[in-house]
């Protein structure tokens, strides 16, 4: 006999609910059931089909229940954070000492990692998908908007700053030798800009133009992989140098004793609070999270802290014991030399070529949170970034495009990170999580008085880090011009 009804899918589940039950009240939980695992003897034995209307609700989104595991989004989150920031660290500990240096390593974790469970939580709470929507539910429509426009600030100025990384490294400096020029002599091959754009069309393009992030994580797990091997050399390195007497006694404290001193303290602290930036991957790591939940996400997050300042503290004290006062603001400019170690020079080459590769890696990571970004505030109102490839490629080759010409025109990574550590990372790491708890905690169960205390707390350092990080970049330009 012919029939209208279709076979229910299996991934479905099944609500009962009478038809006497008052649309306008709410709902009583004697009067509907939900079966998840439907077994239809048991349905035709235990209820009158004639009288309970069946009504078909799909199971929770798939993107919860099969996505990235933990070690995945450890990997993607902790890939979001170690980038070229490392590479400044080292020259972070020679204006802050080796004391002080490391306190504010492990600081910054701490506050970073809390920031990234207050920011998880509210979103969470407020069903945004995104950095701009959970900023939109907390402060307004034009709030989002600027924190959208420092995402973009921020990751094409990191962006940026990879691609001046892989040229210094590769074809070398006015005071630097790159590994081409080493290897092969002078030539073409060693012109600065035709290696940066060799390498963003063969090695960067076709890993930004994946549409998920989770199909980086292997991407990010070699990455993270070639960080490690890159502090393990130094350490080693550095360790060897101690035990022959060949390093100086490392500065312990920060130098108050002139006014050069105090200037280069005031830049290089907006650079320390640019090192855990990560939050603007922190949703879309969240969203592809296989049986996603906050206290997941946080263990992710803690993870990742733990990763990362174990990275960041032996990345620091091994170049400053390497390198002392000559140390670089890009310390993989001080591996052109001869390390007074055996089989110094092959060394050298492994650290420099294989961070190259780290940031090859890294560079799609945040490249992705910079096209969805600019697609929420270009195309707002428009279908999903994952349902358009074209305007997916088109982002991407304009992105790429624009960076380019970036990498060509500014002349440092110190140039870079100590004003956009100065203004849109402490905005995206600090000042809008904490705006963001503050705001939202009037809605839910609320925070801590020891939640409230670390919010109001990193608000306040952020705003400080700010004033004095522009004050003292302005003071630094005007005193270079003079």
């Amino acid at each position: 006999m012919g029939s209208n009804y279709k076979p229910i899918p299996k991934d479905s589940s099944v609500e009962l609910q009478s038809k006497d039950q008052n649309n306008h009240g709410s709902q009583n939980p004697k009067s509907s059931h939900i079966v998840d695992d439907l077994d239809y003897d048991d349905l035709n034995d235990e209820i009158d089909f004639d009288h309970l209307p069946l009504v078909i609700v799909p199971k929770e989104d798939s993107a919860s229940s099969s996505g990235s595991g933990i070690y995945g989004a450890v990997f993607n989150l902790s890939t979001s954070v170690i980038g070229a920031g490392i590479m400044a660290l080292p020259a972070t500990m020679k204006v802050l000492g080796l004391i002080v240096g490391l306190i504010l390593i492990f600081l910054m974790g701490i506050l970073s990692e809390i920031s990234v469970e207050l920011l998880v939580r509210f979103a969470v709470q407020s069903k945004s998908n995104s950095y701009g929507e959970v900023v939109q539910e907390a402060l307004g429509k034009p709030a989002r908007i600027l924190s959208e426009i420092c995402i973009i600030v921020n990751n094409a100025g990191v962006l940026v700053v990879y691609l001046i990384i892989i040229g210094d490294v590769m074809s070398g400096s006015l005071r630097h030798t790159g590994v081409f020029d080493q290897w092969l002599g002078n030539g073409f091959w060693d012109h600065r800009k035709i290696v940066i754009l060799v390498v963003v069309i063969i090695c960067l393009a076709p890993l930004c133009a994946l549409n998920k992030i989770d199909s980086l994580s292997t991407t990010s797990a070699a990455s993270v992989a070639l960080a490690v091997v890159f502090v393990l050399v130094a350490f080693i390195v550095a360790f060897i140098k101690l035990l022959e007497g060949k390093i100086g006694t490392p500065r312990l404290t920060p130098d108050f004793g002139s006014e050069k001193a105090i200037l280069d303290l005031l830049v290089v602290i907006p650079i320390m609070s640019n090192a855990y930036v990560c939050h603007f991957n922190v949703q879309p790591i969240y969203n592809e999270l296989e049986n996603r939940s906050p206290q997941k996400m946080n263990k992710v997050g803690r993870l990742t802290t733990a990763l990362c300042v174990t990275i960041y503290a032996s990345t620091a004290i091994a170049g400053y014991l390497l390198f002392g006062k000559d140390t670089e603001s890009d310390i993989l400019t001080n591996f052109d030399r001869p390390l007074g170690v055996r089989f110094s020079m092959a060394l050298t080459y492994i650290v420099r070529v294989g961070y190259v590769f780290h940031l090859v890696l890294v560079f799609p990571v945040i490249h992705f949170s910079l096209r969805q970004t600019v697609d929420a505030l270009v195309f707002d109102g428009s279908a999903p970034l994952s349902e358009s490839r074209k305007r997916c490629l088109g982002l991407t080759f304009v992105l790429l495009a624009v960076v380019y010409l970036g990498s060509t025109m500014i002349p440092s990574i110190w140039t870079a990170f100590k004003f956009t550590g100065a203004t849109t990372a402490v905005s995206l790491g600090f000042t809008f999580p904490a705006l963001i708890a503050l705001r939202l905690s009037s809605q839910g169960p609320g925070l801590s008085s020891r939640e409230r205390f670390l919010a109001w707390l990193m608000l306040s350092l952020a705003v400080m880090v700010s004033v004095v990080g522009v004050v003292g970049n302005v003071y630094s330009l005007q005193s270079k011009s003079e």
